[in-house]
């Protein structure tokens, strides 16, 4: 069994045990998440199965857009309502201000990680130095936010819709408006409603007793590799092609001269498929497409990354 498929998440599951679910459910060994989402936000979240965990580091650098209410007024050493409050304010701030300060978000911002977060300091995550009443220093990060639209102001809360890129804080972005404002602020919920691809009309509701939701359901909008990646540039191959990829041949210039798109420059990521479009393999591309027609034919053009599926006929 392989492909995605994508689990609207409760609140009070962790990232890891929806995907333990996901293995019990359809008893499989191998699945693993695409991008972690906090216990108390809920979501999609899509879980890779069998040989999608293959794809998870191709899938985690999508654009993500969230649902979040923040609340006005209270600082937390976690930066959501579920840590402890360090400062209360019950000061007023005008709309305007308000607004502005939202705006002003928008773009590329730089974000210092909260203290309680999965992100890994020297090989262990951030959360576990700060139970254990330490707080490294980490580097603030770049991140961008495309879009932010303010759906509703009820003091002391305010719920807006963001769209941003990987590794960015819904949390950290609360806690800064709220120290711009100087009345300090924090995540009060949070909801994802697309991770890239995946969205919440393909999301399936985990049953609230444990291992309540039945099998079919699950495997029924299980994704196959196919219908991933549906953005990545495509390079048809031939069965034999296939067979030839999927046993070590790394593609050279003379098999990509016909079959890349022109626009693709050196670094590029491509995807082999099947002209039925099952998934090949995932490449890099070594050189630009518009070099190919210089080159010796036997000059290797492309890196495998990542292989699927077994030979289907000897050559």
């Amino acid at each position: 069994m392989d492909g995605i498929v994508v689990i609207d998440k409760p609140a009070g599951y962790s990232s890891h045990d929806v995907v333990s679910e996901v293995k019990k459910i359809l008893g499989v060994r191998k699945a693993g998440h695409t991008g972690t989402l906090d216990p108390m936000a809920t979501g999609v979240l899509p879980v890779c199965v069998g040989e999608a965990t293959k794809l998870a580091q191709f899938l985690t650098a999508q654009h993500k857009t969230y649902l979040a209410t923040m609340l006005l007024g209270v600082q937390t050493d976690t930066q959501d309502t579920e840590g402890q409050v360090i400062r209360t304010s019950d000061g007023p701030v005008p709309e305007e201000d308000l607004r502005q300060t939202l705006k002003r978000m928008v773009g590329r911002i730089r974000q210092v990680p909260p203290a309680y977060s999965a992100l890994k300091h020297k090989g262990k995550p951030l959360y576990k130095y700060a139970r254990a009443g330490e707080f490294p220093e980490v580097a603030a990060r770049e991140v961008e936010i495309f879009s932010l639209d303010v759906k509703s102001i009820a003091r002391p809360y305010v719920t807006f819709e963001i769209s941003c890129s990987k590794g960015t804080y819904i949390r950290t972005v609360c806690s800064d408006v709220g120290k711009i404002l100087g009345c300090g602020a924090c995540l009060a919920g949070l909801r994802r409603l697309r991770s890239g691809f995946f969205t919440e009309d393909m999301a399936v509701v985990l049953e609230k007793k444990p291992s309540a939701t039945p099998r079919e359901i699950l495997a029924d909008r299980l994704l196959p590799l196919a219908r991933l990646l549906p953005d990545m540039p495509a390079v048809e191959t031939a069965p034999a092609l296939a067979d030839r990829i999927r046993t070590g041949f790394q593609p050279d210039a003379g098999t990509l001269r016909q079959n890349v798109l022109p626009f693709l420059a050196a670094g590029d990521v491509i995807k082999f498929t099947l002209p039925d479009g099952d998934l090949v393999a995932v490449a890099e591309m070594l050189m630009p497409a518009d070099a190919l027609a210089g080159q010796d034919d036997k000059a290797r053009a492309a890196r495998i990354l990542r292989v699927f599926g077994q030979p289907i006929r000897n050559n």
